[in-house]
């Protein structure tokens, strides 16, 4: 499992390590069931405090991507594709809210934004 943490990043590391494990888990690069790195073996992986990684797994629990089996580890939780990227879409669209309503402020006009977002789109 590939986490990227960034120290120059505005999110918070455990924000950081979530979102991505959910992004694999969206992609079906981690599938329902897959045995995931423990607290400690990940903490150490990546050089972060055990009490990050803890909380990232929470959050990951909470919101039920993952399961914990006492004793065992923790593991990807059962998924419904079409909830999870609905909740991908409800993001991405507050996202893009805010930048409309930029563009509107700075007087660009709505086929600018959409060639900006088509570059930005296709861009390797």
């Amino acid at each position: 499992m590939k986490i990227l943490i960034s120290n120059s990043s505005q999110q918070p590391i455990y924000e950081q390590i979530s979102s991505q494990m959910k992004a694999l888990i969206i992609k079906g690069e981690l599938n329902q069931g897959d045995v995931l790195p423990s607290i400690r073996k990940l903490a150490k992986e990546l050089h972060i405090s055990v009490i990050t990684t803890k909380r990232a797994y929470e959050e990951l629990e909470k919101e039920g991507f993952l399961e914990t089996v006492k004793g065992k580890g923790s593991f990807v939780a059962p998924q419904n594709k079409e909830l999870l990227k609905e909740k991908k879409m409800k993001l991405i669209e507050e996202k893009l809210m805010l930048v409309v309503d930029e563009s509107k402020m700075f007087d660009i006009s709505y086929e600018e934004l959409c060639e900006t977002l088509k570059i930005l789109y296709y861009e390797d």
